[in-house]
Protein backbone atom coordinates (compact mmCIF):
# COMPACT_ATOMS: atom_id res chain seq x y z
CA UNK A 1 0.00 0.00 0.00
CA UNK A 2 1.50 3.30 -0.79
CA UNK A 3 2.57 5.15 1.73
CA UNK A 4 2.03 8.98 1.43
CA UNK A 5 4.48 11.63 3.07
CA UNK A 6 2.80 14.78 2.09
CA UNK A 7 0.75 15.52 5.85
CA UNK A 8 4.04 14.70 7.87
CA UNK A 9 6.76 16.29 8.92
CA UNK A 10 9.58 14.61 7.44
CA UNK A 11 13.06 15.10 8.65
CA UNK A 12 16.32 14.02 6.69
CA UNK A 13 18.98 12.84 9.26
CA UNK A 14 22.86 11.54 8.63
CA UNK A 15 23.94 9.39 11.20
CA UNK A 16 26.32 11.27 12.00
CA UNK A 17 23.68 13.84 13.29
CA UNK A 18 22.19 11.19 15.00
CA UNK A 19 25.12 9.18 16.28
CA UNK A 20 28.72 9.63 17.37
CA UNK A 21 30.82 8.36 15.02
CA UNK A 22 33.63 9.70 15.94
CA UNK A 23 36.11 6.58 15.81
CA UNK A 24 34.81 5.39 12.76
CA UNK A 25 35.24 8.28 10.94
CA UNK A 26 39.14 8.10 12.24
CA UNK A 27 39.30 4.79 10.92
CA UNK A 28 38.10 6.19 7.38
CA UNK A 29 40.48 9.36 7.48
CA UNK A 30 43.46 7.38 8.64
CA UNK A 31 42.83 3.79 7.42
CA UNK A 32 40.61 4.11 4.06
CA UNK A 33 37.83 2.85 3.10
CA UNK A 34 38.48 -1.21 3.36
CA UNK A 35 39.49 -0.39 6.80
CA UNK A 36 36.38 1.16 7.64
CA UNK A 37 34.45 -1.50 5.89
CA UNK A 38 36.22 -3.93 8.15
CA UNK A 39 36.01 -1.81 11.07
CA UNK A 40 32.07 -1.71 10.61
CA UNK A 41 31.20 -5.35 10.07
CA UNK A 42 33.99 -5.91 13.14
CA UNK A 43 31.35 -3.93 15.20
CA UNK A 44 28.48 -4.62 13.88
CA UNK A 45 27.02 -5.91 16.89
CA UNK A 46 28.18 -2.69 19.19
CA UNK A 47 25.95 0.34 19.42
CA UNK A 48 26.74 3.50 18.28
CA UNK A 49 26.69 5.99 21.26
CA UNK A 50 24.12 8.95 20.93
CA UNK A 51 25.38 12.27 19.08
CA UNK A 52 24.71 15.59 18.59
CA UNK A 53 20.60 15.44 17.51
CA UNK A 54 19.42 12.66 19.34
CA UNK A 55 17.92 14.03 22.15
CA UNK A 56 15.92 16.49 19.93
CA UNK A 57 14.85 13.47 17.44
CA UNK A 58 13.82 10.87 20.15
CA UNK A 59 11.61 13.18 21.69
CA UNK A 60 10.24 14.98 18.16
CA UNK A 61 9.33 10.91 17.26
CA UNK A 62 8.10 10.62 20.70
CA UNK A 63 5.28 12.90 19.64
CA UNK A 64 3.76 10.31 17.26
CA UNK A 65 1.81 8.67 20.65
CA UNK A 66 -0.37 11.44 19.54
CA UNK A 67 -2.53 9.29 16.92
CA UNK A 68 -2.37 5.92 15.17
CA UNK A 69 1.05 4.22 14.96
CA UNK A 70 0.58 3.58 11.30
CA UNK A 71 -0.19 7.41 10.79
CA UNK A 72 2.03 9.23 12.40
CA UNK A 73 2.99 12.98 12.37
CA UNK A 74 6.78 12.82 12.28
CA UNK A 75 8.92 10.62 9.77
CA UNK A 76 12.61 10.63 10.31
CA UNK A 77 14.70 9.77 7.12
CA UNK A 78 18.22 8.72 7.15
CA UNK A 79 20.22 9.96 4.31
CA UNK A 80 23.39 8.38 4.32
CA UNK A 81 26.54 8.14 2.61
CA UNK A 82 27.15 4.93 3.76
CA UNK A 83 26.76 1.99 1.36
CA UNK A 84 24.15 -0.55 2.68
CA UNK A 85 26.53 -2.90 4.29
CA UNK A 86 28.00 -0.40 6.07
CA UNK A 87 24.79 1.40 7.13
CA UNK A 88 24.02 -2.05 8.80
CA UNK A 89 25.40 -0.87 11.58
CA UNK A 90 23.46 2.40 11.69
CA UNK A 91 20.20 0.74 11.40
CA UNK A 92 20.77 -2.01 14.08
CA UNK A 93 22.21 1.16 16.36
CA UNK A 94 18.66 3.03 15.85
CA UNK A 95 16.67 -0.62 16.71
CA UNK A 96 18.91 -0.99 19.96
CA UNK A 97 18.00 2.94 21.30
CA UNK A 98 14.68 2.51 20.81
CA UNK A 99 13.87 4.68 17.84
CA UNK A 100 10.83 4.32 15.37
CA UNK A 101 12.81 5.16 12.19
CA UNK A 102 12.48 2.26 9.49
CA UNK A 103 13.31 4.64 6.37
CA UNK A 104 16.94 5.23 4.78
CA UNK A 105 18.80 6.09 1.68
CA UNK A 106 22.08 4.85 1.68
CA UNK A 107 24.50 6.17 -1.18
CA UNK A 108 28.24 4.99 -1.37
CA UNK A 109 30.17 8.41 -0.97
CA UNK A 110 27.63 10.64 -2.10
CA UNK A 111 25.05 13.03 -0.40
CA UNK A 112 21.81 12.29 -1.01
CA UNK A 113 20.17 16.00 -0.33
CA UNK A 114 18.81 15.88 -4.00
CA UNK A 115 16.10 13.16 -2.33
CA UNK A 116 14.46 15.84 -0.10
CA UNK A 117 11.71 17.00 -2.18
CA UNK A 118 11.27 13.32 -3.67
CA UNK A 119 10.44 12.78 0.41
CA UNK A 120 8.64 15.84 1.53
CA UNK A 121 11.52 17.26 3.67
CA UNK A 122 11.74 20.23 5.62
CA UNK A 123 15.15 19.47 7.31
CA UNK A 124 18.41 17.99 6.86
CA UNK A 125 20.74 17.63 9.29
CA UNK A 126 24.34 16.33 9.63
CA UNK A 127 27.65 16.75 11.06
CA UNK A 128 29.26 16.92 7.04
CA UNK A 129 29.39 20.67 6.89
CA UNK A 130 29.88 19.94 2.90
CA UNK A 131 26.94 18.14 2.54
CA UNK A 132 24.87 21.07 4.22
CA UNK A 133 26.65 23.66 2.26
CA UNK A 134 25.79 22.15 -0.83
CA UNK A 135 21.82 21.38 0.25
CA UNK A 136 21.64 24.96 0.90
CA UNK A 137 23.19 26.12 -2.29
CA UNK A 138 20.59 24.15 -4.00
CA UNK A 139 17.87 26.04 -2.18
CA UNK A 140 17.30 23.04 0.40
CA UNK A 141 16.73 23.33 3.71
CA UNK A 142 19.39 22.24 5.85
CA UNK A 143 21.79 22.59 8.69
CA UNK A 144 25.24 21.52 10.34
CA UNK A 145 24.93 20.22 13.62
CA UNK A 146 28.05 21.08 16.11
CA UNK A 147 29.38 19.27 18.85
CA UNK A 148 28.22 20.12 22.13
CA UNK A 149 29.37 18.92 25.87
CA UNK A 150 25.31 18.90 27.04
CA UNK A 151 24.44 15.94 28.77
CA UNK A 152 20.64 15.09 27.87
CA UNK A 153 18.57 14.42 30.72
CA UNK A 154 16.03 11.61 29.38
CA UNK A 155 13.60 12.32 32.18
CA UNK A 156 12.77 15.72 31.10
CA UNK A 157 9.96 15.00 28.41
CA UNK A 158 9.52 18.47 26.93
CA UNK A 159 11.06 19.19 23.60
CA UNK A 160 12.09 22.67 23.06
CA UNK A 161 13.76 24.29 20.03
CA UNK A 162 14.82 27.86 19.48
CA UNK A 163 15.56 29.56 15.96
CA UNK A 164 17.21 32.58 15.13
CA UNK A 165 14.96 34.69 12.50
CA UNK A 166 16.79 36.66 9.69
CA UNK A 167 18.59 34.15 7.71
CA UNK A 168 16.88 31.15 9.40
CA UNK A 169 13.07 31.90 9.28
CA UNK A 170 13.10 34.62 7.15
CA UNK A 171 15.02 35.34 4.29
CA UNK A 172 18.11 37.44 4.62
CA UNK A 173 17.08 41.09 2.47
CA UNK A 174 17.04 42.93 5.78
CA UNK A 175 20.58 41.31 7.26
CA UNK A 176 21.96 42.23 3.43
CA UNK A 177 21.22 46.11 4.48
CA UNK A 178 23.02 45.86 8.13
CA UNK A 179 25.69 44.30 6.64
CA UNK A 180 26.07 47.25 4.22
CA UNK A 181 24.60 50.22 5.70
CA UNK A 182 24.86 49.67 9.38
CA UNK A 183 22.15 49.40 12.21
CA UNK A 184 20.48 52.92 11.86
CA UNK A 185 19.29 51.89 8.27
CA UNK A 186 18.41 48.58 9.11
CA UNK A 187 16.25 49.55 11.45
CA UNK A 188 15.11 52.39 9.41
CA UNK A 189 13.94 49.73 6.74
CA UNK A 190 12.85 47.97 9.05
CA UNK A 191 10.05 50.22 11.00
CA UNK A 192 9.23 51.90 7.46
CA UNK A 193 8.53 47.86 6.31
CA UNK A 194 6.87 46.55 9.27
CA UNK A 195 3.76 45.58 8.00
CA UNK A 196 4.93 43.98 5.04
CA UNK A 197 5.91 40.08 6.05
CA UNK A 198 9.44 39.06 4.82
CA UNK A 199 10.89 36.69 2.68
CA UNK A 200 10.44 33.26 4.05
CA UNK A 201 13.80 31.41 4.92
CA UNK A 202 15.06 28.17 4.46
CA UNK A 203 13.39 27.10 7.81
CA UNK A 204 10.22 28.46 7.75
CA UNK A 205 8.27 25.47 6.30
CA UNK A 206 10.52 23.17 9.35
CA UNK A 207 8.48 25.28 11.88
CA UNK A 208 5.21 25.26 10.05
CA UNK A 209 5.01 21.43 10.59
CA UNK A 210 6.54 22.17 14.15
CA UNK A 211 3.42 24.66 14.62
CA UNK A 212 0.99 21.69 13.24
CA UNK A 213 2.13 19.15 15.70
CA UNK A 214 1.60 21.93 18.51
CA UNK A 215 -1.80 22.23 17.26
CA UNK A 216 -2.66 18.98 17.82
CA UNK A 217 -1.28 18.65 20.97
CA UNK A 218 -3.73 21.80 22.28
CA UNK A 219 -6.53 19.22 20.55
CA UNK A 220 -5.06 16.67 23.21
CA UNK A 221 -4.94 19.06 26.10
CA UNK A 222 -8.64 20.27 25.51
CA UNK A 223 -9.95 17.04 25.46
CA UNK A 224 -7.56 16.02 28.08
CA UNK A 225 -7.14 19.36 30.51
CA UNK A 226 -4.37 17.17 32.46
CA UNK A 227 -2.60 16.51 28.93
CA UNK A 228 0.85 19.00 29.37
CA UNK A 229 1.86 19.76 25.66
CA UNK A 230 5.82 18.82 25.08
CA UNK A 231 6.60 21.10 22.57
CA UNK A 232 7.72 24.56 22.88
CA UNK A 233 9.38 26.92 20.35
CA UNK A 234 11.23 30.18 20.78
CA UNK A 235 12.60 33.06 18.72
CA UNK A 236 16.14 34.12 20.02
CA UNK A 237 16.85 37.12 17.75
CA UNK A 238 19.73 39.63 17.69
CA UNK A 239 16.64 42.11 16.58
CA UNK A 240 15.42 44.84 19.23
CA UNK A 241 12.92 47.06 19.38
CA UNK A 242 11.66 49.18 17.24
CA UNK A 243 12.79 45.88 14.13
CA UNK A 244 10.97 43.42 16.29
CA UNK A 245 7.97 44.55 15.43
CA UNK A 246 8.34 43.14 11.41
CA UNK A 247 9.96 39.82 13.13
CA UNK A 248 6.44 38.93 14.80
CA UNK A 249 4.30 40.39 12.26
CA UNK A 250 6.19 38.09 9.36
CA UNK A 251 5.46 34.99 11.78
CA UNK A 252 1.71 36.27 11.88
CA UNK A 253 1.11 36.58 8.40
CA UNK A 254 2.69 33.99 7.28
CA UNK A 255 0.28 31.70 9.78
CA UNK A 256 3.06 30.70 12.20
CA UNK A 257 3.89 31.31 16.03
CA UNK A 258 5.96 30.91 18.54
CA UNK A 259 5.60 30.41 22.35
CA UNK A 260 9.07 32.68 23.32
CA UNK A 261 10.47 35.28 21.67
CA UNK A 262 13.91 37.03 23.17
CA UNK A 263 14.62 40.39 21.35
CA UNK A 264 18.06 40.79 22.47
CA UNK A 265 20.05 43.43 20.99
CA UNK A 266 23.03 42.43 20.83
CA UNK A 267 23.19 40.88 24.24
CA UNK A 268 25.54 37.71 23.97
CA UNK A 269 22.95 34.32 23.07
CA UNK A 270 25.03 31.73 24.80
CA UNK A 271 23.82 33.15 28.44
CA UNK A 272 20.61 33.35 27.15
CA UNK A 273 21.09 29.70 25.91
CA UNK A 274 22.01 28.11 29.10
CA UNK A 275 19.09 29.83 30.86
CA UNK A 276 16.84 28.62 28.15
CA UNK A 277 17.98 25.06 27.21
CA UNK A 278 16.63 23.77 24.31
CA UNK A 279 16.92 20.87 22.70
CA UNK A 280 18.39 22.16 19.48
CA UNK A 281 18.96 25.40 18.45
CA UNK A 282 19.28 27.41 14.45
CA UNK A 283 21.37 30.26 13.91
CA UNK A 284 22.94 31.54 10.51
CA UNK A 285 25.91 33.23 12.01
CA UNK A 286 29.03 30.92 13.15
CA UNK A 287 29.88 33.87 15.80
CA UNK A 288 27.01 33.20 17.55
CA UNK A 289 27.22 29.50 17.43
CA UNK A 290 30.95 29.63 19.01
CA UNK A 291 29.38 30.73 21.95
CA UNK A 292 26.36 28.41 22.54
CA UNK A 293 27.45 25.40 21.52
CA UNK A 294 29.58 24.32 24.15
CA UNK A 295 26.50 23.81 26.56
CA UNK A 296 23.29 23.84 23.94
CA UNK A 297 22.86 21.62 20.86
CA UNK A 298 23.46 23.87 17.79
CA UNK A 299 23.00 23.81 14.07
CA UNK A 300 24.84 26.32 11.76
CA UNK A 301 22.27 27.12 8.85
CA UNK A 302 24.48 28.36 6.06
CA UNK A 303 22.46 30.40 4.21
CA UNK A 304 22.11 34.14 3.35
CA UNK A 305 24.71 36.72 2.73
CA UNK A 306 26.52 36.55 6.13
CA UNK A 307 27.44 32.82 5.06
CA UNK A 308 28.94 33.93 1.36
CA UNK A 309 32.40 33.14 0.52
CA UNK A 310 34.40 36.70 0.52
CA UNK A 311 34.84 37.99 -2.65
CA UNK A 312 38.18 37.90 -4.56
CA UNK A 313 40.27 41.37 -4.83
CA UNK A 314 40.26 43.02 -7.39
Amino acid sequence: MKYDLSDRLVIGLASSALFDLTDCDAVFREQGEDAYRAHQETHLEDVLDKGVAFPFVRRLLSLNDLVDPSDPLVEVIILSRNDPDTGLRVMRSIAAHGLHISRAVFQQGRSSHRFMPALNMSLFLSANDSDVREAVADGLPAGHVLKTERVDDDADQELRIAFDFDGVLAGDSSERIFQNAGIDEFRAHEVLNAATAHDPGPLKEFLAGINRIQEREERERRKDPAYQPRLRVSLVTARDAPAHERAVRSLKQWGLRVNDAFFLGGVDKAAVMRALDPHIFFDDQVSHLNGTAPATPSVHVPFGVVNAPPRAPE
